[in-house]
Order: structure tokens, then C-alpha cells, then sequence
């Protein structure tokens, strides 16, 4: 019963124990697999983990940047409100410095203003009654 080489390996082999064989590797595989589906658990268990206290980190950095931006608008508005301030005070002075001038110019020319009065009230007038038809 000599075979040559290379031929079936399990040729020469009691068929009980090519079984117990087969069975071990079998057994040894599903070992492994076992073992290998622990260490995944644990690594999803780990990853979940770590994912949570990114999650709690995270969500504690928005809260934080949302009070800062928050506070940021809050001193932006009161900002902006002194500069109306300013803004108003400075129109305020032009107006003066405008209504000086003109109370100046009628002080001057008194009858050039009174005929730019009458010719200035002629025409809103005018455009008034037109708008009326």
C-alpha cells in the first residue's frame, strides 16, 4: 500500500482519526472565533466608551462657545448702541450747524430767502395737488 508521494495525504490514515482530526481543527477554529468575537465586544464596548466621553467633551466645548458667542453679542449690542449714540450726537450737531447756517443766510438776505421760501412752498404745493388726481 505505498502511494506515491503527493497523492491524498489522508490516504495512509485510520478514518477515525483523519474524524478526530477534523474535529479538533474544528474545534480549535471555533475557539478562535469565539475568542475573536470576545476581543470585538470588547473593542466595540471600548470604542462606545471612548465615544461617549468624546460626546460629553464635545457637547461641554458647544455649551461653552455658545456662552462666549452669546457674551460676545451681548457686548457687540451695547457697542452698537453707543455707537448710535455717537452717530445721533453727530447728526444732531450737523443739524445745528445747518440750521445756524440758514439762520444766518436769512440774516444776511433776508428777501433771497423769502422769495426761495415762497418758490420752495409754490412747488410742494403744486406736487401736492398733482398727486391728488
Amino acid at each position: 500500500m505505498n502511494q506515491p508521494t503527493g497523492s491524498n495525504p489522508t490516504a495512509g490514515l485510520n478514518p477515525s482519526t483523519a474524524t478526530d482530526s477534523l474535529k479538533t481543527n474544528l474545534g480549535e477554529a471555533g475557539s478562535h472565533l469565539k475568542s475573536a468575537a470576545s476581543a470585538a465586544g470588547v473593542a466595540v464596548k471600548g470604542a462606545a466608551g471612548a465615544a461617549g466621553d468624546e460626546l460629553r467633551l464635545g457637547r461641554a466645548n458647544v455649551k461653552s462657545e455658545l456662552a462666549d458667542s452669546a457674551l460676545a453679542g451681548l457686548a457687540a449690542a451695547e457697542s452698537g448702541s453707543a455707537a448710535a449714540r455717537e452717530q445721533m450726537d453727530a447728526l444732531m450737531d450737523k443739524s445745528r450747524d445747518l440750521v445756524d447756517s440758514a439762520a444766518e443766510l436769512i440774516r444776511e438776505r433776508p428777501l433771497a430767502s423769502f422769495g426761495v421760501a415762497f418758490a420752495a412752498g409754490w412747488v410742494i404745493a403744486k406736487l401736492a395737488r398733482s398727486g391728488d388726481k
